[in-house]
């Protein structure tokens, strides 16, 4: 195990007991990581936030849109899984610094984009980015903590991704109040070129994870298709099938939820920031508990009870006649169960492959899920012009749900798996 893992042990089932087992070295890994995983939320969900302005001002359609969303995914899947085998090779910490770079400059080109084919190349450019830096820091971040706390670390590291969600609303509601709105999306996602500030903190306070240098230092070095071979790719299935399903649901639910409150719910963009604000806190709560359920019961238990809760609140929020102040109200739970898995899904994909090609497998796994679930927002709006959204969101985040529910029926419990260098 890392030597950036402390040796006390009290506390142990604290919330946050990961934290305080963890050296300066260690801390300063944590913060990078989910520093970097923060702006990386914040850079994608601008994204879906400015899709009803982006239809009105280049009067495109929900398709094209839903279509700009699926490419960014499909790129952060081939962005994770080589940026996954990149960090094998050179270093967790410097493909860090690499993917950040690139999404923070992929954001900032967005904002100069002149139709949706620009808007799709650019953001393609930030998938790849993106995709890479979850992968490459949730692997990081897990080869510093001890096996008993992993859940809740990456319960941590997970909840920064609602906080740089919160960020993104509630920059667009403070910018859209202050410019109109065709010049408000551009400054929306100029603002994403920000988190580049972050490569300067890791350059200088970040050392490579212990396990990944001795990994270096003795082994050749793996190649992109080791994920494939035959002592991993029982482990690359099982982990590729699980994310599929955690994917899609959430993309198939957050990447359309503020156009369905605008659309169908007729909620003003600016009236839609409690909504999502409610749905992100949900998701704040989900993360950091879920990496504690999923260290006391197992990473199993949390899939499928998050499984079977986030679809049938998915398919209340979008069909039931709730007053106003009920969907304020039901988004907390949505976003709870909706968001809570990932943090049994993280740990679970590091626990299931060996060093040597953990980065490539996490990297590979993880972003498959974003490659195939990817394709749901496009499905969204594409099955949007045959039935209403509600109907649309309901079905496929139900089809995710439902593959999540049998992957983890079958999975092997991973739960206080050792990471050997």
């Amino acid at each position: 195990m890392s030597s950036t893992v402390a040796t006390s042990s009290g506390g142990q089932d604290a919330l946050f007991s990961f934290y305080q087992h963890l050296d300066t070295k260690g801390r300063r890994t944590f913060w990078a990581c989910t520093g970097g995983f923060a702006m990386d939320a914040m850079d994608f969900m601008v994204f879906p936030l400015v899709i009803g302005t982006l239809i009105a001002v280049w009067h495109t359609d929900a398709k094209t849109m839903g279509g700009v969303a699926t490419v960014t995914l499909w790129c952060s899947a081939f962005g994770g899984w080589f940026a996954g085998y990149l960090a094998d090779r050179i270093g967790r910490v410097r493909t860090m610094q690499i993917t950040i770079l690139m999404y923070s400059v992929g954001s900032l080109l967005s904002a100069i984009a002149q139709d949706p084919f620009q808007l799709t190349i650019v953001r393609g450019l930030l998938g790849f980015g993106f995709g890479g830096e979850a992968a490459v820091a949730a692997v990081a971040l897990s080869e510093v903590v001890g096996a008993q706390y992993r859940g809740r670390a990456m319960g941590a590291y997970a909840a920064s991704y609602a906080v740089g969600w919160a960020a993104a609303v509630l920059l667009q509601a403070a910018i859209f109040t202050l410019l109109l709105a065709d010049t408000a999306w551009r400054a929306l996602f100029a603002v994403g070129a920000l988190p580049a500030l972050l490569i300067f903190f890791i350059r200088r306070s970040v050392d490579e994870p212990a396990i990944s240098v001795a990994m270096q230092s003795a082994e050749a070095k793996p190649s992109i298709l080791a994920v494939f071979a035959p002592d991993s790719i029982l482990s690359t299935l099982k982990g590729s099938l699980l994310t599929i399903g955690a994917q899609g649901g959430f993309y198939s639910l957050m990447v359309w939820m503020p156009q369905f409150l605008r659309a169908e719910r007729k909620i003003s963009i600016i009236g839609s920031t409690p909504y999502l604000m409610a749905v992100i806190g949900g998701a704040f709560v989900g993360y950091l508990t879920g990496g504690w359920l999923a260290d006391k019961f197992g990473r199993r238990f949390v899939f499928i009870v998050c499984a079977i809760c986030a679809a049938a609140l998915a398919y209340g929020y979008t069909h039931v006649p709730f007053s106003d102040n009920a969907m304020l109200v039901l988004g907390f739970p949505l976003g709870f169960f909706a968001s809570a898995y990932y943090s049994a899904v993280l740990p679970c994909l590091n626990e299931l492959f060996a060093t040597r090609v953990r980065g490539a497998g996490v990297g590979f796994t993880y972003n498959a899920g974003r490659a195939v679930g990817g394709l749901f927002p496009f499905l969204v709006g594409a099955v949007s012009a045959l039935m209403p959204l509600s109907d649309a969101i309901s079905l496929f985040a139900a089809i995710s749900y439902a593959l999540m529910l049998v992957v983890a029926l079958v999975l092997t419990e991973t739960k206080g798996t050792a990471l050997q260098s």
